[in-house]
């Protein structure tokens, strides 16, 4: 029974990969000719190095939490099996909106910042209630998967996940978004939370 949840995760792992990457992937090229992926550039921030970094370990990590307790080498923590479920079903529920929020972006969706590219500002749909709903998604994915499979390398990953957005978002994307949007964005800035509706606004970090 335990081996279970394990399973469990190492599945939605899998969907998450192909919806997320591969399947948006291929939609971006049919729509733009270019597949949208763009690695840590040459004279990248210290800080963009950090999240990239720690945004792939904590991948590796989550990835791994599954496999080390079929394996025995993570032991699993005890968890209310009902949280254990609500966590499975906040997971599903997160890959599948984190897709979602992939395709509201449309011809601008990409991963990682490219400074010479120039995209339309999304502010429509989930956009409208908070500036990063694919963070967001990423985020109730990962703690979803951290109750499901409940050790301590699955909490790890969750932990290093969130550090990792934080980082990306504060240090990356908001400076490249200002610089390339101006006003429009400083605007959207002031009326849109940045991870929950309300939080995270210009006025309300003022």
């Amino acid at each position: 029974m335990d081996r279970l949840p394990a399973i469990a995760a190492l599945v939605l792992w899998a969907a998450w990969g192909v919806l997320t990457l591969g399947f948006r992937v291929a939609i971006h090229v049919k729509e733009t000719g270019t597949t949208g992926l763009h690695g840590i550039r040459a004279g990248a921030s210290a800080s963009e190095w950090a999240a990239g970094i720690l945004i792939v370990a904590a991948t590796v990590a989550g990835i791994a939490a599954p496999i080390l307790q079929l394996t025995g080498v993570a032991p699993l923590l005890w968890v209310n099996p009902i949280v254990r479920v609500a966590g499975g079903i906040g997971a599903l529920i997160g890959v599948a909106a984190t897709f979602g929020a992939q395709i509201a972006m449309g011809r601008s969706w990409r991963i990682g910042v490219d400074p010479g590219e120039r995209t339309d500002l999304v502010t429509e749909g989930p956009f409208a209630v908070v500036r990063n709903p694919i963070f967001t998604t990423m985020i109730v994915t990962m703690v979803g998967l951290a109750l499901l499979v409940a050790n301590g390398v699955a909490a790890a990953a969750a932990v290093g996940m969130f550090v990792a957005i934080e980082l990306q978002v504060r240090s990356v994307e908001e400076p490249y978004l200002t610089e390339v949007h101006g006003d429009a964005y400083l605007g959207y800035l002031t009326r849109v939370g940045r991870f929950v509706p309300g939080l995270g606004t210009r006025r309300s970090e003022a």
